[in-house]
């Protein structure tokens, strides 16, 4: 599921000089994604519009934390925006492309302590141990392992509201209960332990994007 910005698909999925800022390397023992030769990190402004289909009050959120974290997120190029306020069935994982203004859109699955009636909607953030929630704020991705469900991705927690990601084992994987046909289904994705978990082909598109120590940001515009 993705949805392409303003700048038409040539500007992000379709074009080489595009893909070329985003290269695996080592799918079995780890992965690194580079940016481009020559290719300076994005320096966000406060005048840039979100991109169509994402929230523009989140988008600013997004920005000022990507601004507000600048010691510990270098590549600023892409930025994954999550926004909860929509339900499970609808693509609200965006990876947005800031230079270009463009935008994919793919379907994320949140932490079943967040929705407990597992309505398709998260009711609540948490940030504790055993609370099994989606927590809320910036992330940072990190290392890849091989786990439960294959090649997975950690992401460290850089705020208050989420700095206990890793001791959670919060991270990006690929699940059967967040494939589309759920949504075909059921009308809604299934629920995770709190981790983002995507369907297969997903997954892989987001590594591919924010790997590095890029950003995450996830929150709920009430």
């Amino acid at each position: 599921m993705l949805r392409v910005g303003a700048a038409g698909a040539g500007g992000l999925l379709l074009s080489s000089a595009a893909a070329s800022q985003t290269l695996w390397s080592g799918a079995t023992t780890g992965m690194r994604v580079d940016l481009a030769p020559g290719l300076k990190p994005y320096q966000p402004a406060a005048a840039i519009q979100a991109p169509a289909g994402v929230n523009p009050q989140l988008f600013q959120r997004a920005l000022a934390a990507l601004d507000s974290h600048r010691p510990y997120v270098a590549a600023r190029d892409f930025v994954g925006i999550v926004d909860f306020s929509l339900p499970s069935d609808q693509p609200r994982f965006h990876v947005v492309h800031l230079p270009s203004n463009t935008v994919e859109s793919h379907l994320v699955a949140h932490g079943r302590g967040s929705d407990p009636d597992h309505s398709g909607f998260l009711e609540r953030f948490s940030n504790d141990y055993g609370s099994y929630a989606t927590a809320q704020g910036a992330y940072i991705t990190d290392g890849t392992y091989d786990g439960k469900y294959g090649l997975s991705m950690k992401v460290a927690g850089l705020d208050a509201t989420n700095n206990n990601a890793l001791g959670r084992a919060i991270v990006i994987h690929n699940a059967w209960y967040a494939e589309p046909d759920m949504v075909q289904e059921h009308g809604k994705l299934g629920r995770s332990e709190g981790c983002f978990a995507f369907g297969r082909k997903s997954q892989w598109a987001v590594m591919g994007r924010l790997g590095g120590g890029r950003m995450i940001y996830a929150d709920k515009i009430a």
